[in-house]
């Protein structure tokens, strides 16, 4: 993943590129060349492109990562209050309660509206577990509640269900 650093750099060459060509679209309405125009909207663009990397050099999205999670797969998300993440069925408990935490940090947003009342985040686990030959069944195996006010939340409640985790298949070796 990128870092600031990186998106300053890019900043700094795009924007030497962009100078570059705005001395060049100028020559060319000096000498009235034929492609002057066309020089006008690459160095428009050019411009565009500079304060993008700028404006991504003060902060990229980045993601939460924490030690001995799994990868997870966003199923759901309403844009509010309740979201559904997929996980692998080898799953172990220790790793699920990890991989919710990152989901957590990772889906936490400014921008998602409370109901009326429900000032909460739900992210519910879940995988696809087949008891039988064309059958698949969702498993859901626990569930995080955090705030949707505040980035750091101290009282996040992290709910794991063990007896779920009985239906998952068991590893052959």
């Amino acid at each position: 993943m990128f870092t600031t650093a990186d998106f300053f750099q890019y900043t700094q060459w795009s924007g030497i590129a962009t100078l570059v060509l705005a001395a060049i679209a100028i020559l060319g309405f000096i000498l009235k060349w034929g492609i002057r125009f066309r020089l006008v909207g690459a160095t428009g663009f050019m411009l565009v492109m500079t304060a993008g990397l700028f404006t991504l050099s003060l902060g990229p999205l980045s993601r939460t990562v924490i030690p001995g999670a799994l990868k997870y797969s966003l199923v759901y998300d309403n844009g509010s209050t309740q979201a559904v993440i997929a996980i692998p069925p080898s799953i172990t408990p220790t790793e699920l309660e990890a991989t919710l935490r990152q989901a957590a940090s990772n889906l936490y947003s400014n921008g998602r509206l409370a109901r009326r009342g429900d000032n909460q985040l739900t992210i519910r686990s879940r995988t696809i577990i087949h008891p039988e030959a064309g059958v698949s069944v969702p498993l859901y195996l626990g569930e995080v509640k955090r705030s949707l006010t505040s980035r750091e939340d101290s009282e996040m409640a992290i709910e794991i269900y063990p007896e779920k985790f009985a239906q998952l298949p068991k590893p052959t070796a």
